[in-house]
């Protein structure tokens, strides 16, 4: 083989590494997760980041970029405000962003996880879960904390994950426990959740469960 020619296949490979190289540099797809909508937005999770789109399409809007993971954004009821969990600093705690864009508010400082699961009917109140006061810390209960900040109230419903309010406030319907994260390899079935309904007023007014559980 003449050194011409020789020369030639070289850089041919050369030329092939670097398309390689180049390919395997572009950016990793990752999965957009835990959407939730209002009457014009949607919002989501990717790359650990917070993303906003219109409902009608186009291009998505980052609202946050720190050091940490953000998880279950909801909106509030007049789509001005998203609450979010925040794993900053080691810990997962509960805070609030304008839809618009802007600086998160921190309204949870406990060193049990919280994770938020929406809104209070009236939009004054963000309901979340956390395992703080269970024993031992493999399950969670029920709080909800001021949007303006303060001290987080526990709700009397003995163990719950994903939960949803009534219209009236009144009732909660929810899942006694979590399935997120779990490996399902080998699944064979089996996993169907319960659903349980608790009457808030009855729980804590009259000193009774208030429970029911699915048939």
């Amino acid at each position: 083989m003449s050194w011409t020619r020789s020369f030639m296949v070289v850089c041919a490979l050369c030329a092939l590494m670097f398309v390689a190289v180049a390919g395997a540099a572009e950016p990793e797809t990752r999965p957009m997760r835990f959407p939730d909508i209002s009457r014009s937005q949607v919002v989501f999770v990717y790359a650990g980041d917070l993303w906003t789109a219109s409902r009608t399409g186009g291009e998505a809007k980052r609202l946050t970029a720190y050091a940490g993971d953000e998880l279950y954004p909801k909106f509030s009821q007049d789509g001005k405000w998203i609450a979010f969990t925040g794993e900053y600093d080691g810990n997962a705690d509960v805070y609030l962003i304008p839809a618009a864009g802007g600086e998160p508010r921190r309204l949870t400082y406990h060193p049990g996880t919280d994770g938020v699961l929406g809104w209070s009917p009236d939009g004054r109140r963000i309901l979340f879960r956390s395992n703080r006061y269970s024993a031992p810390p493999a399950y969670t209960r029920l709080f909800t904390v001021p949007v303006e900040g303060g001290m987080a109230e526990m709700l009397p419903v003995p163990r719950a994950s994903l939960t949803s309010f009534s219209p009236d406030g009144q009732r909660v319907a929810f899942n006694p426990t979590s399935q997120e994260f779990r490996t399902w390899k080998r699944y064979r079935g089996g996993w169907t959740n319960h659903i349980g309904l608790f009457d808030l007023r009855m729980g804590s007014r009259h000193g009774r469960s208030g429970l029911e559980h699915d048939r």
